[in-house]
C-alpha cells in the first residue's frame, strides 16, 4: 500500500521488452537505501516487485495485464518516473489509500496558471471510471495524491500547489500527455457491496440490507 506522496524523481535507464512484457531499470536514491529483493515500489503510479538492484538503479518486471492497463509501456530511456516506496507502519499517512493498480489512463486536456496554482483538465480513456471521481474527493495521477476539484460528465480537475509541481514529473506534463489514474478504492468496494446485494442469488437476498444508497446518501458518502 502507498499514500500517493512521492518520494523523489527517478529515471528510466533501460526497457527491454518481449511481446507485452517489459523489464525496466530505474535509476533512483532515496528509495534505494533501505531497499530489498520482493519490495513495491509505485513506478507512475503502478505497482511493481524489485527483482534486482544495485548501489542506483533497480529493476522490475511488467507482465502483460500491467503494459496494457498503464502508460508504462509508452515510456522510453531517459524519462522521469514518479517513485514512492511502500509505506511503512511508522510513516504519517499524508495522502490516502493508494493501491498502486491503475484504473485507466488517460489524457491532460489541458494546463492552466491560476495565481500560484496549476490548473489540469484530465480525459480518462475509459470514462467508466468518472462514476468514482466526486469533486473534493481523492485520486491518483501518476501515483500522486490529489483532491479532486470538478468532476464533470467527460473529465475530472485537479489543483497543482508549486511544491507538488516541482516535486513530481506533472513539471513536465502538458496538453496531450498520458497518465495513470486510480481511483478511490472506498468508492469501488461500496459499488461491489451493493451489487451484491440486487442479486437474487446473494447470501443477502431476502433481507433488509444494512447498507442501502439512502443510508450513504443520508450519511455523506455521496
Amino acid at each position: 500500500m502507498f499514500t500517493g506522496l512521492i518520494e523523489e524523481i527517478g529515471t528510466l535507464r533501460r526497457i527491454s521488452r518481449q511481446g507485452q512484457a517489459m523489464i525496466l531499470t530505474i535509476e533512483g536514491k532515496r528509495v534505494l537505501e533501505d531497499v530489498q529483493l520482493g519490495d513495491s515500489i509505485a513506478v507512475n503510479g503502478v505497482c511493481l516487485t524489485v527483482v534486482a538492484f544495485d548501489g542506483t538503479t533497480f529493476t522490475v518486471d511488467v507482465v502483460p495485464e500491467t503494459f496494457r492497463k498503464s502508460t508504462l509501456h509508452r515510456l522510453a530511456p531517459g524519462q522521469p518516473v514518479n517513485l514512492e516506496r511502500a509505506m511503512s507502519i511508522q510513516s504519517r499517512f499524508g495522502g490516502h489509500i493508494v493501491q498502486g493498480h491503475v484504473d485507466a489512463t488517460a489524457v491532460i486536456t489541458a494546463r492552466d496558471n491560476e495565481d500560484n496554482a496549476v490548473i489540469f483538465r484530465i480525459e480518462p480513456d475509459d470514462g467508466a471510471v468518472l462514476k468514482y471521481i466526486v469533486p473534493k474527493g481523492s485520486i491518483t495521477v501518476d501515483g500522486i495524491s490529489l483532491t479532486v476539484v470538478e468532476a464533470e460528465e467527460t473529465y475530472f480537475t485537479i489543483s497543482i500547489i508549486p511544491h507538488t509541481l516541482a516535486q513530481t514529473v506533472l513539471q513536465s506534463k502538458k496538453p496531450g500527455d498520458p497518465v495513470n489514474i486510480e481511483c478511490d478504492v472506498l468508492s469501488k468496494y461500496v459499488e461491489r457491496l451493493l451489487a451484491f446485494r440486487d442479486k437474487p442469488n446473494s447470501a443477502s437476498s431476502g433481507r433488509k440490507p444494512a447498507l442501502t444508497e439512502q443510508f450513504l446518501a443520508d450519511n455523506g458518502f455521496y
